[in-house]
Formats: structure tokens, C-alpha cells, sequence
């Protein structure tokens, strides 16, 4: 997990930096009932909402995975940091090497938004058909790269949520995994935004056991072990359910629980 190394625990005083500290405890506290390594899971900070500032306070913290839910935004916040970087290294000689960031898309991505984005980053959650699994290898061969995908699953049925359908995962992963430009490495899914549990934990199961299956299947070999799974209001119930990532926004950043963590329809 991104947590934060020893050698980061400094007094700081910082609302974020309190936010954080207590993020990090409630992963720990949760990975421990579920008799899970907290080194297991990743925390994606989502910057949706976050101020530059901000972002490069949570750089100095040790929180290096940064998720946006719109390509634009994620290409415009990659690139002033590494403008920001640069500038530094040319007008600071004695400066620290940049911070390291690894940048996540977690929402909506229409096809023809791939091409300014890929170049910038690391792993794509929301894989959610195979036409745009198709326009991303097309992309990723014409930048020599093999780009880290998860597929979105759609596992508490809703008709208004992106995803792709519990039964017609394993014949799309198949074929995604025979893409030579993309790498499959796991799965995603929202669960519903409700206060009922079971169901929350219902969409998690479904989609644990579904990337169980897919192991056994062989589907993704060993490059298969991610599950990007829980936000601000059920990242709990996620790492009961064997989730690997977190995307969390508003309990780091402020704003409505969960809102600020979810896929966005990119306009």
C-alpha cells in the first residue's frame, strides 16, 4: 500500500496531512479484521477536487497514485507537474529529484479521448467494452507501449452505471488479454451508493469471485492481481471483500462522500 514509510512521520500539522494520517489508520484497522498485509492494498488519491497545492503536499507524503474521473483534467493536471518539475531542475541545481506519479484514469473514457491521454498514464480502471479496448491497443501500439487496464464491472445492475456485465466478462477479458498492447491486470467496480451493506458488499463478492474465476481460467496470468474496489464511504467493506486498491477523494479532500470518488461521464 502507499503508505506512509517511516522515514515520512514528521509533525506535521496540516488538515490534509491529519486527514491522511487518519485515512491510513482506518486501512490499517480494516486489513487487520480481514487478517489481510495492509502493504496488499493501494491507496489512489482521486484529485478531483483538489487544489494544486494540495496535490504536491500529498507528493511530499508519500502518496504517489493520484486518480482522475475526466481524461482532460488528468492531462491537465500531469502536465503542470511536470512543467512544475522541470522548472525546477532548470532553476535549482541542488534540487530534490521530482516525486514519482503515477496517474490513474478511473472514470468514463469515450474512444476518442484515448490518444492525448495514454501517454500519460499509468492504468486504465474503466475498461467497459471491447470497441474501446480496441482504439486503446490501436493507441498504445502507435506509442510503443503496453498499457495496464482494468475492466469495469457493472455488479450491482444499475441501468444508469457504466460497466460490463457479470456474464459477459469472461468472453471480454479473453479477449482483451489477447491484445498485444494491453496488459490485463484485474478488475473494477462501484458498488451502489446505499446505505444497505449487504448490498454494497454483494457488488465486491460478485466482482471477487468473478476475478477468481478468471484466474482459474488463466485469463491475465500473472500480470491478473488487482481489484480497484471501495471509495470514502465503503472502502471498509472493499478490503473485507479482497480489494487491492482504494480510489478515495472526499475523505482526503473534502466534499460529499462518495460523489467526489465516482466515475463522472465524461462530456
Amino acid at each position: 500500500m502507499d503508505v506512509l514509510p517511516e522515514r515520512h512521520r514528521v509533525a506535521r500539522n496540516s488538515p490534509l496531512a491529519e486527514r491522511l494520517d487518519k485515512l491510513r489508520e482506518r486501512v490499517a484497522e480494516a486489513s487487520i479484521r480481514a487478517k489481510r498485509d495492509p502493504a496488499e492494498i493501494t491507496l489512489v488519491a482521486v484529485t478531483k477536487t483538489a487544489a494544486p497545492e494540495e496535490i504536491r503536499e500529498l507528493l511530499s507524503l508519500g502518496v504517489h497514485d493520484l486518480g482522475e474521473n475526466r481524461p482532460q483534467q488528468l492531462i491537465q493536471r500531469a502536465t503542470q507537474l511536470q512543467e512544475l518539475a522541470t522548472r525546477r531542475s532548470q532553476y535549482a541545481e541542488s534540487a530534490p529529484p521530482p516525486e514519482k506519479v503515477r496517474w490513474h484514469m478511473i472514470g468514463h473514457l469515450q474512444r476518442n479521448k484515448a490518444k492525448p491521454l495514454l501517454p500519460l498514464v499509468n492504468l486504465v480502471h474503466s475498461l467497459d467494452s471491447l470497441r474501446l479496448a480496441e482504439e486503446l491497443d490501436a493507441q498504445a501500439a502507435k506509442i510503443e507501449r503496453r498499457i495496464p487496464v482494468l475492466m469495469q464491472i457493472n455488479a450491482s445492475e444499475e441501468s444508469q452505471k457504466s460497466g460490463v456485465a457479470v456474464g459477459a466478462a469472461i468472453h471480454l477479458a479473453e479477449q482483451i488479454d489477447s491484445m498485444p498492447h494491453l496488459q490485463f491486470t484485474g478488475l473494477m467496480t462501484m458498488a451502489e451508493l446505499t446505505d444497505d451493506e449487504s448490498k454494497i458488499r454483494n457488488a465486491f463478492s460478485r466482482t471477487r469471485e468473478l476475478f477468481e474465476e478468471m484466474k482459474w481460467h488463466k485469463i491475465g496470468g500473472a500480470n491478473l492481481r488487482h481489484l480497484s474496489m471501495g471509495m470514502s464511504g465503503d472502502f471498509e467493506l472493499a478490503i473485507a471483500e479482497g480489494a487491492t486498491m482504494l480510489r478515495i477523494g472526499s475523505l482526503l479532500f473534502g466534499g460529499r462522500a462518495d460523489a467526489d470518488d465516482a466515475e463522472e461521464e465524461d462530456a
